[in-house]
């Protein structure tokens, strides 16, 4: 069984084809048999695992399992501290009452450049905030910052259970080590013994430049493992 970390640039599908020809995983990941378990938006970035374990695909995308997915949102506005409150008990969206979300302020993450940039409206400042949920409703982000008067203009998932990006650079990827299940068991059992404490994505480092385009099927690129680039010469 094969399990993959993926940084989903802008602008790409999270599936294999597309009849349109717009970019897809296809340009990526060459590696058989694996499918995205959950979607991220084509204009949203960051954290998609891919698998052919059908048991953990259904474990992390599934409704019922509510493996906690953290973002970093950068909204149009300073967002405030009532905004924030609004977003940890729930906001009241079209399809119903979204659950309690863990929110807070953060300063400007050091990610990488977006290609191309977001538009921004030089009399009103932006800021960030890390969201993190367990559902996983159709654009469900943008839709709550909206709500409460801060929209998204920028948004990256940096984990999704217990995998954050951890140096991926954008279109690059990582097999996952040990076995999928075990270790999402593992990190459930410590957030319930941690009483609710949330994990977040705090000191993810991430890689500034993205992978090099090549010709399709040909962008992405394995990233190497620490061993790898300790070992050159």
């Amino acid at each position: 069984m094969t399990t993959l970390l993926f940084n989903k640039p802008f602008r790409v599908l999270t599936r294999f084809t597309d009849e349109d020809g717009r970019r897809s995983l296809a340009d990526y990941v060459s590696t058989p048999g694996v499918y995205p378990a959950g979607r991220l938006d084509r204009d949203s970035e960051g954290l998609v695992l891919l698998t052919d374990d059908g048991r953990v695909q259904h474990r992390v995308s599934h409704p019922r399992a509510k493996l906690p997915k953290t973002y970093w949102a950068q909204v149009e506005g300073l967002i405030d501290a009532d905004a924030l409150a609004a977003l940890r008990a729930g906001v009241e969206l079209k399809d119903g009452l979204t659950a309690p979300a863990e929110a807070r302020s953060i300063a400007a993450p050091a990610v990488w450049d977006r290609d191309p940039p977001i538009r921004v409206r030089k009399s009103v400042p932006t800021s960030w905030i890390e969201l993190t949920l367990r559902e996983g409703r159709n654009r469900q982000v943008r839709r709550m910052t909206a709500e409460v008067g801060f929209p998204t203009l920028r948004l990256i998932r940096v984990r999704i259970g217990p995998w954050a990006l951890d140096g991926l650079a954008p279109g690059a990827w990582r097999v996952v080590d040990g076995r999928p299940l075990e270790i999402i068991a593992r990190y459930l059992e410590r957030r319930s013994r941690s009483a609710g404490d949330a994990e977040d994505a705090r000191g993810v480092k991430f890689v500034t430049r993205p992978s090099r385009r090549r010709g399709r099927g040909a962008h992405g690129r394995q990233a190497e493992s620490p061993d790898k680039r300790r070992t050159r010469g």
